[in-house]
């Protein structure tokens, strides 16, 4: 495929499109109204909404809050989620695309609605592809093209979903470079390319479905759909991330005791957590691992119980009444407050008996390291989403206060209590962590 000189038009339309239109003629009526006719081995891109809209990809958006309806939307039609933050979720579709929120668009589609994307571009682009020549008898490329983002670059640029009638990829491995050193990556992406250059001319609020694209030499070039520039996902090493990305994801892990009351913890992200804390090793095949979430009476029944020990023990120690009084506030800042408070512990039902105090404790031991690793996994999966967590140790020193106020069996363990909440400011980044006399040799 070689390119002398390009010429790129917008074809715009003051038709608002509907279930049923048809496509290649309104395309038609476009390229008439600038004193233009198709001729073979143009290449015309069409924005992928349209086609949706003929295609009667039109859903109702959920109720509530419409940016996060949006995102419910994607994850209930998402293949996979592939990352998360509160203000975006990326999954891929069942296409295959990776994009922000599936993809769907909630812009110029009517109240309280939503817009899929093409179920399957590739048949969309053959299809206009094919109404156009059966209609003018010129064989033209059909480019079917979205917006979407970009993995550590800013803005967003059309892509190529589906594609007829051109080439989707120009393979240049095995070629030489200028210095006859031989290609060995270089696969250009030319239906993302002529994608992009569309965009050139058009914006959003243009009312442009359509772009021609007149000079793209295509002779004896093979033939692509959309379908080709996915990468497969045994390839795909962005979803594993590599060691560095692990790494990076448990430094993330930071204690925030302030949260932001008016951000609510998602009931996806606390399951997710839960799920990741349950990952845990764990003595003889067990799950010992429990989470109870408390409830807001619950909270206050063990808060004011465990309030009332913890007096007692400082006024043994000789703590004054007004340093146990700031102590108590502290705590109850964080505890009471939090949107989420989780009292974590393990039951201890599946231990082994023995016979020897040695042994005994030995096997508790194990149960409370497995319930530390699953504490651990909780909040790394909570910064991912980036929410806050702070693990109090509280529960620890009183368990059987907790194990009253909570009528928990006496085989059930508390191990403090973790509060979560969106942070009310972003933690900081955490710096390098020395590891001077932590890893010895022995």
């Amino acid at each position: 495929m070689s390119t002398a000189a390009v010429e790129v038009v917008p074809l715009p339309t003051t038709h608002r499109f509907q279930p049923g239109d048809d496509l290649a003629g309104r395309l038609l009526e476009a390229v008439a109204e600038q004193g233009l006719a198709l001729g073979d081995g143009d290449v015309v891109c069409v924005a992928s909404k349209v086609v949706s809209l003929v295609e009667g990809a039109v859903v109702p958006l959920p109720e509530g809050d419409p940016r996060q309806a949006r995102r419910d939307l994607a994850r209930h039609h998402a293949a996979e989620v592939v990352a998360e933050a509160p203000w975006v979720l990326i999954t891929r579709t069942s296409q295959g695309y990776v994009a922000a929120n599936g993809g769907i668009d909630a812009s110029n589609v009517g109240d309280r609605a939503a817009l899929l994307l093409p179920e399957d571009p590739d048949a969309s682009a053959a299809a206009l592809r094919a109404a156009v020549l059966a209609a003018t008898g010129r064989r033209i490329g059909v480019v079917v093209t979205d917006t979407f983002g970009r993995p550590w670059r800013r803005g967003q640029t059309e892509v190529a979903l589906g594609v007829a009638g051109l080439p989707a990829l120009r393979d240049e491995r095995g070629g030489l470079d200028l210095d006859g050193r031989v290609l060995e990556v270089t696969e250009a992406a030319i239906a993302d390319e002529v994608a992009a250059a569309a965009d050139l001319v058009r914006r959003k609020d243009s009312g442009t479905p359509f772009v021609l694209l007149r000079g793209l030499d295509t002779t004896g070039s093979f033939d692509g759909t959309g379908a080709d520039l996915l990468r497969p996902l045994e390839e795909d090493l962005f979803a594993v991330g590599g060691p560095t990305a692990a790494e990076r994801a448990i430094a993330r892990r930071r204690t925030v005791r302030r949260f932001d009351p008016t951000v609510a913890v998602p009931e996806h992200v606390l399951a997710a957590a839960v799920a990741a804390a349950a990952t845990a090793p764990a003595p003889h095949g067990t799950r010992p691992w429990r989470f109870l979430r408390l409830t807001d009476a619950t909270r206050h029944r063990l808060l004011d119980a465990m309030a009332t020990r913890w007096r007692a023990d400082l006024a043994e120690d000789g703590t004054s009444e007004e340093v146990i009084g700031r102590r108590l506030a502290r705590s109850d800042a964080v505890l009471r407050s939090a949107p989420v408070l989780l009292l974590p512990g393990v039951q201890l039902d599946g231990a082994h008996a023995y016979p020897d105090a040695r042994r005994q404790r030995a096997e508790r031991d194990l149960f409370l390291l497995s319930g530390g690793a699953a504490l651990q996994n909780l909040q790394v999966v909570l910064a991912a989403h980036g929410l806050g967590a702070a693990w109090i140790s509280s529960t620890s020193f009183c368990p059987d206060t907790v194990r009253s106020a909570l009528a928990l069996s006496a085989d059930w363990e508390p191990l403090g209590m973790v509060a979560i909440g969106a942070p009310s400011v972003p933690p900081p980044m955490r710096g390098p962590v020395p590891i001077d006399g932590l890893l010895e040799e022995a």
